[in-house]
């Protein structure tokens, strides 16, 4: 979405690519490989999203929940799960010396090695990559993974960063006002992040408990699949999924990461349903059963949705992809890259319906000297529909349903936020094209319904053109054929000001 987006996802995620929570989708491997949700993999990937600027579900890879179960002795992979279809393994490669990790921990265990290299082979045969080197590995305790989230994940995200970003997130009624946003990344992180991939050190490390066991296991075939992606797409550099990219194009972003883990994650549901063990269920079983996740729990809810976006909603796409032409049409996609949360959310709109490129003027030049741009992106359908549905004013949101069906007819969108130095007063517009004027009509309707909940009562109605009045600012909304627009300003004077600037 905005900076934000590509703060509290891509901030990790960029660096990361691939941590890995066990979620939900281990009560999926429980019930048989069932999903749950439509799309939840058997194990969720947590990862640092790169989407909109409140898309950023925070961490980069959710493909299971953090695995700090303490679970008995590593085992062995021999015989396959009852009931599933069993492939034969293929020759294993002649077993390499792994260069050790850059990062100060301990040298692998001979057997865990081993089970790392036949998963591996395991993973390559059935994604049909080639990997093209070795990639270093570790295992991490759960003190030295907090180490990393607080140096490597928000080595370059102050508190400052955060308390803007929370405020950002507020103006859009996401977060409470003052909403303490850092605590809960590193509490958060350090809770649900089971393995990560570094595409820039070309590291990759699994959160173990007492061993390597069946949570553990699942987690590398999911983050070795980051591996053979990186190695033949070049994540950063070839499909333009870096720091600087993602700051520009969030919404890019968050549909590349969908397919990134969505790739990831329907992988390692294949690395179970043929290679896992009847051991590697049970522990995966003890895991989920012991298993709490209160940080996450408490999370604001759209948070929690866009967390798992990527793995659930990435891996219905990716599947979709891969009924139609098996692991080649995943392949194509990566050289005719998803442009947007829509096309995630409607794969059969991939790679057709492009999202249309929405301006806005710089506000700025008649606004005075006091005020200052404070972001400038892109919502994106994902984002609409959060905003709706999963608001910190529970009383302002709107049915799931209603949700959905009124975001579904985005077709682009842009917003900015500028803030007044010396007032603290804030400005903000929303506009969004619509596919046709029914679903503008669509939208407006819901959100009419959000802001009567939010806002209060209207002090101005009209066909085209409603307002409101709050303690602290003031909020308007109009309709221009297929063209919606929200502001919000300190005053309907200032919203004049600037309608004035944005009129067609």
């Amino acid at each position: 979405m905005s900076t934000i987006a590509k703060r509290l996802l891509l901030s990790c995620g960029i660096i990361i690519i691939g941590i890995c929570l066990c979620l939900s989708a281990i009560s999926a491997l429980g019930a048989g490989l069932i999903l749950l949700d439509p799309g939840a993999s058997s194990v969720m990937p947590a990862q640092p999203t790169a989407t909109s600027p409140l898309a950023a579900p925070l961490p980069t890879d959710r493909a299971t929940p953090t695995q700090r179960a303490t679970v008995t002795p590593a085992a062995t992979v021999t015989q396959p799960v009852e009931d599933q279809p069993s492939t034969s393994t293929p020759s294993p490669v002649e077993p390499t010396a792994q260069p050790s990790p850059t990062s100060p921990y301990a040298t692998l265990d001979a057997d865990i090695a081993r089970q790392m290299d036949e998963i591996e082979q395991q993973v390559i045969s059935l994604r049909g990559l080639q990997p093209t080197g070795l990639v270093q590995r570790a295992l991490l305790t759960s003190d030295e993974l907090r180490q990393n989230v607080v140096t490597d994940f928000l080595g370059n995200y102050s508190r400052d960063d955060a308390r803007q970003d929370a405020n950002i997130l507020a103006t859009f009624g996401l977060l409470e006002p003052g909403y303490d946003l850092y605590n809960l990344f590193i509490e958060l992180y350090s809770e649900q992040v089971a393995g990560y991939y570094d595409n820039e050190s070309k590291e990759m490390f699994v959160v173990q408990g007492t061993g390597f066991h069946g949570p553990e296991r699942l987690t590398y075939a999911h983050e070795y699949t980051h591996v053979l992606q990186d190695q033949a797409y070049d994540i950063q550099n070839g499909l333009g999924y870096s720091e600087d990219a993602c700051e520009t194009d969030t919404e890019r972003c968050a549909a590349i990461a969908a397919l990134i883990e969505g790739d990831a994650t329907l992988t390692e549901l294949q690395w179970f349903s043929s290679y896992g063990t009847q051991q590697d269920m049970d522990e995966l079983l003890a895991f989920y059963q012991s298993y709490t996740s209160p940080v996450f729990d408490s999370a604001p809810d759209f948070m929690q949705d866009d967390f798992l976006f990527p793995y659930q909603v990435g891996q219905v796409f990716v599947q979709y992809l891969h009924d139609r032409d098996g692991w080649a049409a995943v392949d194509a996609a990566y050289n005719d890259l998803p442009a947007s949360t829509e096309q995630i959310l409607h794969p059969e709109r991939y790679p057709n319906d492009q999202p249309v490129v929405v301006t806005l003027p710089d506000l700025s030049l008649d606004l005075g000297n006091n005020w200052q741009e404070l972001e400038r992106g892109v919502m994106g359908e994902w984002y609409t529909y959060l905003i709706l549905a999963k608001g910190a004013d529970e009383a302002a949101r709107l049915s799931d349903r209603q949700s959905k069906d009124a975001a579904e007819g985005w077709g682009g969108d842009a917003y900015v936020i500028y803030t007044n130095d010396q007032t603290g007063q804030e400005i903000m517009v929303l506009t969004t094209e619509w596919d046709s004027p029914d679903d503008a009509n669509e939208f407006a309707e819901a959100f009419l319904s959000y802001a009567d909940g939010r806002f209060g009562e209207r002090i101005q109605n009209s066909p085209d053109f409603e307002s409101w009045q709050g303690d602290d600012n003031y909020h308007e909304f109009r309709r221009v054929g297929e063209r919606t627009y929200w502001i919000l300003a300190p005053d309907a004077a200032t919203a004049l000001a600037v309608w004035e600037q944005l009129q067609p």
